[in-house]
């Protein structure tokens, strides 16, 4: 990469590495983070959005969006959601090779009949608000576009402290990050925000709030105009 004008990465994560493992001078160095359109996402969700979910009276929605793949761990939510007392459902919107197992651990932990998984959807915008509680089991990430978007819904996130989650979210819900990886962790984090419906949505308005901030996707494409920008010698492009 000596020849490009420089490097964009998403993450601190990734600035660190291109920085400390590749030698890549900071001044060629960009870091853009992932944005979306923040207004799609805080309006009110459609109840028929997630085909086979119905809200039952009375219970808790924990929901990840995920590639069901090993990274994300996903049989570990599975167990940490299966952990937790109260009346709590947990949505798995995502496909991939990792299915069989997150079905066989739901079985295992006797809560087949609570883990809806209902495959790929499109366009979270209209259905990550049917969750009360956003939550992330990866074992390694970047900057989690699905972390975004549970922000940008007015979600609590509940994650292990992976990738640039514990910066990203908002400083209220940052307190309030798993202190490792492990569904002992996680339960105990998930159990904080089932138990108490006030604390866990002020912590949702914090994070949309966060979202509307600095995550929109005005936002990251003016960023990458003034990458290519200056690159081609014209500020203004695109502008």
């Amino acid at each position: 990469l000596t020849a490009a004008h420089g490097l964009v990465v998403p993450s601190q994560t990734l600035e660190r590495i291109a920085r400390k493992r590749w030698g890549q001078p900071a001044a060629r160095l960009h870091r853009i983070v992932n944005g979306i359109d923040v207004a799609r996402y805080a309006g009110p969700p459609l109840a028929s959005a997630i085909p086979g979910f119905r809200r039952k009276a009375g219970e808790v929605v924990i929901g990840t969006l995920a590639g069901l793949r090993e990274v994300k761990d996903l049989p570990m939510l599975v167990r940490a959601a299966g952990g937790l007392s109260g009346k709590v459902r947990l949505v798995i919107v995502g496909e991939g090779p990792e299915r069989g197992r997150i079905e066989a651990t739901a079985a295992a932990m006797d809560m087949a009949d609570r883990v809806h998984l209902p495959g790929f959807l499109p366009d979270p915008a209209g259905y990550i608000g049917l969750f009360d509680i956003l939550a992330l089991s990866s074992q390694s990430e970047q900057f989690p576009i699905a972390v975004v978007e549970g922000m940008a819904a007015g979600l609590p996130v509940a994650a292990p402290p992976v990738g640039d989650v514990p910066t990203m979210i908002s400083s209220e819900n940052a307190a309030y990050v798993a202190r490792g990886h492990g569904e002992i962790w996680l339960r105990d984090i998930l159990q904080l925000m089932v138990d108490n419906a006030p604390f866990r949505q002020s912590l949702g308005r914090a994070n949309q709030v966060k979202a509307q901030a600095e995550y929109g996707e005005a936002t990251m494409l003016a960023a990458y105009r003034r990458v290519y920008g200056e690159a081609v010698g014209v500020p203004d492009i695109l502008g």
